[in-house]
């Protein structure tokens, strides 16, 4: 299959890399110049589970695309407030019959999708895999993760699950969901912890999880995204989903591992995506008249942090 990693970082690369090596066609396209010069010069170079692995995969620079080859399956790792340009630049790979899957971080994208692609060729999703860059097309790549996705709109319920088959035949363990939104919802709470908290705290998620406020911080935030997205006809099981949070701790399973908002801005100096995350939990709350101090003051604080540090 013909597949379009639009967004090369780090979860861009894991998801490449290993639908490359399920046999797959699969080019890369970033707006990261050193980034793409580096994999075009030097391949895709991963730590894979602590194997030092190279992978040859195509790879252009998002302003550069003009090719009439179209692409069959796009596969969305922007960052939220990069979306829009992404998919105006790429363009020229969509045909009628392409598929795209929005895997982003945070809540709600089809807006911006379905000007691009028919409803029925859009799916969404969230993956539970993690993945780090240590510099340009340098990725550490390691323990084990999930993908859930469904249809945006019905009728679409069996190329969905073509498309997980797709997947986790390339290892990504991709399974077809009825109910993804209350999966978008929960794992937009994992986001909406360890992503702010870890970065405004500079820890990794095994140190935060290791402090005394950590679980009362936690049960907050996921509170106000239960509020929120019940007034949206999703109904979260708040200590489910706290536990399910609380599993990011594990120093022997993810919990050395930084959040991608601590690698934006701390390790990269890049603006991230706050208000796609908590920040959107704040607009609802506002929307929907529901108090949400904990995101409202989370997302404060990781923009004064990118104006301190400068970050672009």
């Amino acid at each position: 299959m013909r597949i379009t990693i639009a967004g090369a970082g780090a979860m861009g690369s894991r998801f490449g890399l290993m639908l490359h090596k399920g046999g797959n066609e699969v080019t890369l396209v970033d707006g990261w110049l050193e980034h793409v010069t580096a994999i075009k010069e030097h391949g895709l170079q991963a730590n894979f589970n602590g194997e030092e692995i190279t992978a040859h995969l195509s790879v252009e620079l998002q302003s550069n695309i003009s090719s009439e080859e179209k692409t069959d399956l796009i596969i969305l790792f922007t960052k939220a407030m990069q979306l829009d340009k992404m998919l105006q630049d790429i363009k020229p790979l969509i045909a009628e019959h392409t598929k795209v899957l929005c895997l982003l971080n945070g809540i709600g994208h089809e807006d911006i999708i379905e000007k691009y692609v028919s409803k029925n060729n859009i799916f969404i999703g969230n993956t539970m895999w993690t993945a780090g860059l240590e510099g340009p097309g340098k990725a550490k790549l390691f323990g084990n993760g999930s993908v859930e996705l469904q249809n945006f709109i019905p009728g679409e319920e069996e190329t969905a699950k073509k498309l997980a088959n797709i997947l986790s035949a390339s290892g990504l363990n991709a399974n077809y969901s009825d109910n993804i939104h209350y999966s978008i919802y929960r794992k937009a709470c994992v986001n909406g912890t360890m992503n702010g908290l870890c970065t405004i705290l500079d820890t990794n998620m095994a140190g935060l999880g290791a402090t005394k406020p950590a679980h009362d911080m936690v049960v907050t935030i996921v509170k106000e995204f239960a509020a929120v997205a019940k007034h949206e006809e999703v109904n979260l099981d708040i200590d489910e989903v706290v536990e399910h949070v609380e599993t990011c701790f594990d120093p022997e399973t993810i919990g050395l591992h930084y959040p991608s908002m601590y690698q934006d801005l701390i390790n990269n100096n890049r603006l991230t995506e706050i208000d796609y995350i908590n920040g959107a939990v704040s607009r609802k709350g506002k929307k929907y008249q529901i108090a949400t101090p904990y995101c409202d003051f989370l997302t404060q604080l990781v923009h004064s942090k990118e104006e301190l540090l400068k970050a672009k």
